[in-house]
C-alpha cells in the first residue's frame, strides 16, 4: 500500500537539490527593463507620428490640376472635357460688316459649342471710332464688358445688334441708349451695371484689347482666328460650312488626347 507522504516526506524533497519553481513575477522580472524600454520608444514613435499627421493635416497642398477661385485654396477637383479648338472673334459693336458676320455666325456658333469641343472668346475692337470720329465703339465696348461683370455679355451684345444705327452716326456713345439696352437684355442690376458704365470702368481694358489688334495687322474686322491661327479673309470668302470644316480639321489634330469619348463628333 502506497503511503502518503507527510511534512518529512515534504521536507525531505527540497532538501534533495531539486530547483523550487519560480512564481510569475520572479520569472518575468529578468525582461521587465526591456519591456518599459520598448514602451517607451513605441510611446515616443506613436507621439511623434500623430505630430507629423497634424502638420500634414494642416498643409494644404493641392493635387494636380485642383482647381479653385483666384486667391482661395484649390479644392476642387475638376473633371470635364477638354477644349481642343478656340475659335478667336475680333468685332467692333459700331461696325455694320461685325453685325453681319455675327447674325450670318450665330446659329454655326451654337452648333459649334452644342459639340463641346469649341470655346468661343470674343474680342472687342474700336476701329469704326478710329475711322468715322466719336466714341460710339468704345462706349459700346464697355457697357459690353460691364454686361460681362454679371454674365450676360453675348445677351446684351444681341441687343446692341438689334439696335445698332448707322455707322455714320455716334449713337452708341449715348449713356441713355446703353442704359436702355441693358434694361432690355433683361437679368441685369444696374445699380451695378451703369455706375461702371457711367464709369468707364473697362475703357482701359477695351483700348488694350484695340491697340493689340491694330499691332497684329489683322485689317478689317470681323477677324477670325482658330487656335490663334487667322483665316483668311473671314468678313468675304468665308463661309459657315467652310468654318465649321476648318474647326472639325482642327479639332482632330488634338482630339486623340484631349477629346474623350463620348463627346459628340462635330460633323454630326
Amino acid at each position: 500500500m502506497t503511503e502518503s507522504k507527510g511534512l518529512k516526506d515534504q521536507n525531505d524533497t527540497a532538501d534533495s537539490g531539486a530547483a523550487p519553481r519560480k512564481g510569475l513575477l520572479q520569472r518575468w522580472r529578468p525582461y521587465a527593463a526591456g519591456i518599459v524600454v520598448l514602451a517607451v520608444v513605441f510611446g515616443a514613435s506613436a507621439v511623434i507620428g500623430a505630430h507629423v499627421r497634424d502638420a500634414k493635416a494642416d498643409k494644404v497642398k493641392a493635387p494636380a490640376n485642383a482647381a479653385g477661385a483666384d486667391g482661395q485654396p484649390k479644392l476642387a477637383v475638376p473633371v470635364r472635357p477638354s477644349v481642343p479648338v478656340k475659335l478667336t472673334v475680333f468685332e467692333d459693336l459700331r461696325s455694320p460688316q461685325s453685325k453681319a458676320f455675327a447674325e450670318q455666325y450665330a446659329d454655326t456658333f451654337q452648333k459649334l459649342l452644342a459639340t463641346g469641343q469649341v470655346e468661343i472668346h470674343y474680342r472687342l475692337v474700336t476701329r469704326t471710332d478710329a475711322q468715322l470720329g466719336g466714341h460710339g465703339s468704345r462706349a459700346a465696348a464697355n457697357a459690353a464688358a460691364c454686361a460681362q461683370d454679371q454674365g450676360r455679355f453675348t445677351q446684351f451684345v444681341q441687343q446692341v445688334w438689334d439696335r445698332q444705327p448707322d455707322p455714320s452716326d455716334d449713337a452708341l456713345s449715348s449713356e441713355k441708349l446703353l442704359k436702355e439696352l441693358s434694361e432690355k437684355t433683361g437679368k441685369i442690376d444696374e445699380g451695378k451695371f451703369v455706375p461702371c458704365m457711367k464709369g468707364n470702368d473697362h475703357e482701359g481694358w477695351v483700348a488694350k484689347s484695340d491697340a493689340d489688334f491694330v499691332s497684329g495687322s489683322f485689317g478689317e474686322v470681323p477677324v477670325v482666328q482658330i487656335n490663334g491661327e487667322t483665316v483668311p479673309d473671314a468678313g468675304t470668302s468665308l463661309t459657315p460650312s467652310k468654318l465649321r470644316t476648318l474647326v472639325e480639321k482642327e479639332a482632330k489634330k488634338v482630339s486623340d488626347e484631349s477629346v474623350p469619348s463620348g463627346q459628340p463628333s462635330l460633323a454630326s
